[in-house]
């Protein structure tokens, strides 16, 4: 049974909401940028609430009791003992992964990729003046993880940093300890440092999977592994800008705050407020959502896989749905789709076009609604 708290429809018109603004007045369904559509948790709001009726907003340094909260965490959910000066504190996850490409290497070195990826990974290298070498998914077992052989023949002496999505966006996989040992290992063997990004890492929705943060296999892999991550997502507070990066190694780290002296700004304060709330108060609110978001994936996986043309495997994590687009020829699948009244991410954003990105962190109604347009669009689109 659907948890009313999250059934609740929410009017994010008119706030300037990046979601819901894209498409103006038009009758779209904005269901692309990787936010819900549901309230905070109460933990949330409240302790946002006290912070702001303190009524001063001055330069703020990081809380120490936030800090010891990450630390906590990682002990209890990953039996993994950091220490707060690994912690950076950034005020969002896109920012550390332009660092990492910028705190490793020279100019003209190779950055991997894997493909299809959220789309910073593509152009963080280039902005940082490295070269891309996407590495592409193989579609193993229902789930999208990296071509591991494809990857260690395509290692030179310029090839010095892995970007890595764990889980996956927006394939959805969340891997092994088995799959990030052998990736750990190639690490290990070629010298490559690894920053891995695991913003969802808290949107775990099958049932039995648990996530593994690479750098806790080894003390090894630790030293050479750049881990992000955030509240945001899972708490939906992305707005609030806070993230962190977790580097036990001291160079690497040292390196990579050289990079962002003087131009990455500090997190907004309110933005710890929330995360502190949300860490310490939020993981049954959390777990009522997993519930939620597990609903509407099996609803969607089985209605997308019953119209034609159109394939979704299983999404082990996440609340975005990676659907194969390619048996509908469609020439222009993002337009297609808006006329149908439904506002997805374009597949060639993230590297392959056959593919269309969905964001089901919806309530089931807008969700329900969703799949009735994709179908009637299909359905007059392709023959019988």
């Amino acid at each position: 049974m659907m948890n009313k708290e999250f059934d609740r429809q929410i009017n994010r018109k008119g706030t300037a909401s990046q979601k819901w603004e894209k498409y103006g007045d038009t009758d779209i369904l904005p269901m692309w940028v990787a936010d819900t559509d549901f309230m905070s948790p109460p933990s949330v709001i409240e302790a946002l609430h006290k912070r702001i009726d303190h009524g001063v907003f001055g330069y703020t340094n990081v809380p120490a009791e936030l800090s010891e909260l990450v630390i906590e965490r990682m002990a209890h959910l990953y039996n993994w003992k950091i220490e707060s000066d690994w912690l950076v504190w950034l005020p969002g996850l896109v920012c550390g992964l332009n660092l990492a490409c910028r705190a490793i290497g020279e100019n003209g070195d190779t950055v991997f990729a894997p493909k299809p990826v959220y789309p910073p990974f593509m152009s963080a290298p280039r902005l940082s003046g490295r070269e891309v070498c996407t590495i592409p998914l193989t579609e193993s077992n229902g789930r999208f993880i990296l071509d591991f052989e494809e990857l260690e023949a395509n290692i030179n002496e310029r090839t010095k940093l892995l970007l890595f999505c764990n889980p996956h966006n927006p394939g959805g996989a969340v891997y092994t300890v088995e799959e990030l040992k052998k990736l750990a290992d190639i690490a290990i063997r070629h010298n490559l440092q690894i920053c891995s990004d695991e913003i969802h890492c808290d949107l775990i929705l099958e049932q039995g999977l648990t996530h593994t943060p690479i750098a806790t296999l080894s003390p090894e892999i630790a030293a050479r592994t750049i881990t992000l991550m955030a509240p945001s997502k899972t708490y939906n507070i992305a707005g609030l800008g806070c993230s962190f990066a977790i580097i036990p190694d001291t160079n690497l780290r040292k390196q990579f705050i050289n990079e962002k002296k003087g131009i990455v700004p500090d997190v907004n304060l309110l933005g710890y407020t929330a995360a502190i709330a949300a860490y310490k108060e939020g993981n049954d609110w959390n777990q009522k959502q997993l519930d939620y978001l597990r609903e509407n994936r099996d609803f969607l996986v089985k209605e997308i896989n019953q119209i034609p043309g159109l394939k979704l495997l299983p999404i082990e994590a996440t609340y975005l749905a990676w659907i194969d687009i390619s048996g509908a020829k469609l020439s222009n699948p993002a337009h297609f789709f808006e006329q149908a009244g439904v506002g997805m991410s374009p597949g060639r954003d993230f590297g392959d076009s056959n593919y269309m990105r969905l964001n089901f962190g919806c309530t089931r109604s807008t969700l329900e609604e969703a799949v009735k347009r994709i179908k009637t669009a299909l359905a007059n689109e392709l023959p019988a």
